[in-house]
């Protein structure tokens, strides 16, 4: 279950389920950047908190701590996805 991973919850489980994507092994290839485009091309507004808990699930670490490190490198997929790049 979604649910269960670090960082995601019943609202996390939800927006993803919109998406097709309702187990772990799912959201693991697809990955955290595409995961995040995948809601917001459904119409949902995540925050971008929602993708630092996102990659924080699929690594075992907290949302702060990818938020911190990972910032950047997130935003830049997530950039290249949103305009097709990849």
């Amino acid at each position: 279950m979604i649910r269960k991973l670090r960082n995601l919850g019943n609202s996390s489980q939800a927006m993803l389920a919109a998406t097709g994507i309702t187990s772990a092994a799912q959201l693991k290839v697809i990955g955290a950047a595409a995961a995040f485009v995948a809601v917001k091309r459904t119409g949902c507004k995540p925050s971008l908190n929602f993708l630092w808990a996102l990659e924080g699930a699929l690594t075992g670490r907290d949302w702060k701590e990818v938020a911190k490190s990972d910032r950047l490198s997130l935003l830049t997929q997530v950039e290249l996805l949103e305009k097709g790049q990849r």
